[in-house]
């Protein structure tokens, strides 16, 4: 859970795509509950519901590529973490759920709200977090998200609210 994003940082990598209303229950199914405690081994079966090769076919740095309210249902935070500790760099979506775009600000995974429909499996991408911008290598497509307010870019650049917290001592707007 180190690793820092930086705000400044283009992220690149591929985009594994999802459809409409991907849950907290897709992202962490409820039968590997007794894995809360150790959340490299959860993360082995990340968005497994989803897709069953996701977790073996995810390389640091890449993306998930959603539709509409991903990560809606209850508010298992260890739903972003895990999706962090996959190597995901960041979830692009039509929308996601408020809760799930939270927690995964706190625990440092980008959440872009932005037009997914012309990104394709496997497209390779470049995301500029600060200038609100992805290009797709793949079918030269440019596209831009909702802008992540400066504080939250402050968190990300962190690694998370605890980390940041833990430098600053409070929380600064």
């Amino acid at each position: 859970m180190n690793h820092r994003q930086g705000a400044g940082q283009v992220l690149r990598g591929r985009a594994f795509k999802f459809g409409d209303s991907i849950s907290t229950d897709h992202i962490v199914p409820g039968r590997y509950a007794h894995l809360r405690s150790d959340l490299p081994e959860l993360a082995k079966h990340v968005l497994e519901d989803a897709d069953p090769t996701f977790a073996s076919r995810v390389r640091a740095g890449d993306f998930v590529v959603a539709g509409n309210n991903f990560g809606l249902g209850s508010s298992r935070e260890h739903a972003p973490i895990v999706i962090k500790l996959a190597g995901v760099s960041a979830v692009l979506a039509k929308s996601v759920a408020r809760i799930f775009f939270r927690n995964a600000i706190n625990v440092g995974l980008p959440v872009l709200i932005c037009p997914t429909d012309g990104i394709g499996e496997g497209d390779e991408l470049e995301v500029d977090l600060a200038a609100g911008t992805i290009y797709d290598r793949t079918k030269d497509l440019h596209l831009s998200f909702t802008p992540i307010p400066p504080v939250m870019l402050r968190i990300l650049e962190e690694g998370g609210l605890v980390p940041y917290i833990k430098k600053y001592g409070d929380f600064k707007l």
